[in-house]
C-alpha cells in the first residue's frame, strides 16, 4: 500500500500530543488574563481537542520535507490552533450571550462573533504567552520532523 497524506505515522500522532500539551498550557496562560469571575467551563478540552486536531491535520501532514519546512508547519499549526480557538471560544460566548437576550438578530450575532474574538486576540497580547506558542510551534515541528524521519 503506498504512503499517502491520510496515514496515520508517528511524526503526525507526536505533533498531535504535542499540539495538546501546547494547547493546555496556553489555554492555562490565558485565564488569568480574563476579567476576574470568568467561567471558563470546558475552555482548556476544547482547546487540547483543537490541539490534538490541529497536529494531526496541519503540523503533521506537512512532515518529511525537511526541517526547515518544518518549524513552518509547527508554527503553522500553532496558527491554525489560535484561530480556530479564538472563533470557537468567540462563538460560544455569542452563544452564550444571545440565550441572554442580546442581539436583535443573527447578523448582530454574527457580527458579534467577529468582534469578541478581536477582543480575545487583544487579551492574548501578552509576551509570555506569544513566546510560549512560538517557541513551542517551532520545536513541536522540529521534534515531530525528527520522529517522522527516524520512524518512518
Amino acid at each position: 500500500m503506498p504512503v499517502t497524506d491520510s496515514m496515520p505515522t508517528t511524526g503526525r500522532g507526536v505533533a498531535a500530543i504535542l499540539m495538546a500539551i501546547l494547547a493546555w498550557y496556553a489555554s492555562e496562560m490565558f485565564r488569568p488574563l480574563m476579567p476576574e469571575g470568568t467561567g471558563f467551563g470546558w475552555f482548556n478540552e476544547v482547546n487540547v481537542g483543537l490541539g490534538l486536531l490541529m497536529g494531526w491535520v496541519v503540523t503533521g501532514s506537512r512532515l518529511n520535507y525537511g526541517y526547515s519546512n518544518a518549524i513552518g508547519a509547527g508554527l503553522t499549526g500553532v496558527g491554525a490552533l489560535v484561530f480556530w480557538a479564538l472563533f470557537l471560544q468567540s462563538f460560544n460566548e455569542m452563544l452564550r450571550q444571545a440565550l441572554e437576550n442580546r442581539y436583535d438578530g443573527p447578523v448582530e450575532g454574527i457580527i458579534a462573533i467577529f468582534e469578541i474574538g478581536i477582543d480575545y486576540l487583544f487579551t492574548m497580547w501578552h509576551i509570555p504567552l506569544i513566546v510560549l506558542l512560538v517557541g513551542g510551534g517551532i520545536v513541536i515541528g522540529l521534534v515531530s520532523e525528527w520522529v517522522a524521519r527516524r520512524w518512518r
